[in-house]
């Protein structure tokens, strides 16, 4: 029975909660077996398996989201996020398809949820709003479509990020949004994700001396549910399957 078949009892029984009590802090970066974890070998100390920041246990798409979200966090914020995220990460690992439909997920949060956010915050509400307002990213023939939105929201807010000055580039950061990309990798498509990334980063730039915590703190929230929605989606095919 591969993990993607696994009931919720039996993914229970497979997270070691001693070990998981031991943990009190994840760590940025990759480590020896010496105390200190990032949330990927926290996963693998849970599941009793070799130490590794690539569990096999775990879904490869969402442990390319938690290992570059894990990184970019600040050590204040990290273990907050993180932590109770890991015994759920166990037994997420499903078939390819899973894989496509879970980074598809992340592209389609990035397009419509993140870059959004940062777009509005530096004033490019029509672009924000037509990114938003674009149908849910299910499959990868749907990239070629969504092009043309994201590179004139691209093109308007490098425009923005060039004249925001130095200290406001500076200022800005979007972990979570660095996370959904390196998810997205295998479904998103090069130009469509390389364009969200750019415009999402240059918009927060260009906001990066207005009100930017909550924003951050708000996409930090969604992306958690993001998490926990691709969690989900492994159930869902589990119960579809004959």
């Amino acid at each position: 029975m591969g993990p993607a078949e696994m009931t919720e009892h039996e993914i229970e029984l497979r997270v070691d909660h001693d070990r998981l009590a031991t943990i009190t802090t994840l760590y940025s970066g990759s480590h020896d077996p010496n105390g200190q974890m990032c949330a990927m070998e926290a996963v693998a100390y849970v599941a009793r398996e070799p130490w590794s920041d690539h569990p096999e246990c775990a879904c490869p798409v969402i442990g390319a989201f938690m290992r570059s979200w894990n990184d970019g966090l600040p050590e204040d914020e990290r273990t907050t996020l993180l932590l109770p995220l890991i015994p759920r990460l166990v037994g997420t690992r499903g078939s390819k398809a899973l894989e496509e439909r879970r980074a598809l997920m992340a592209a389609d949060w990035l397009v419509r949820v993140n870059t959004p956010a940062w777009l509005r915050l530096a004033g490019l509400t029509l672009h924000a709003d037509a990114l938003a307002s674009l149908p849910e990213i299910t499959s990868v023939k749907q990239v070629p479509s969504i092009k043309g939105p994201i590179e004139a929201a691209r093109v308007d807010a490098a425009a923005a990020w060039a004249a925001a000055g130095a200290a406001a580039r500076d200022a800005a950061g979007d972990a979570a949004g660095d996370a959904a990309r390196a998810a997205a990798r295998a479904a998103a498509g090069d130009a469509a994700r390389d364009a969200a990334r750019d415009a999402a980063w240059a918009a927060a730039s260009a906001a990066a001396s207005k009100k930017l915590a909550p924003v951050k703190v708000k996409l930090q929230q969604s992306a958690v549910k993001l998490i926990e929605r691709m969690i989900e989606a492994q159930s869902e095919t589990a119960e579809s399957a004959p």
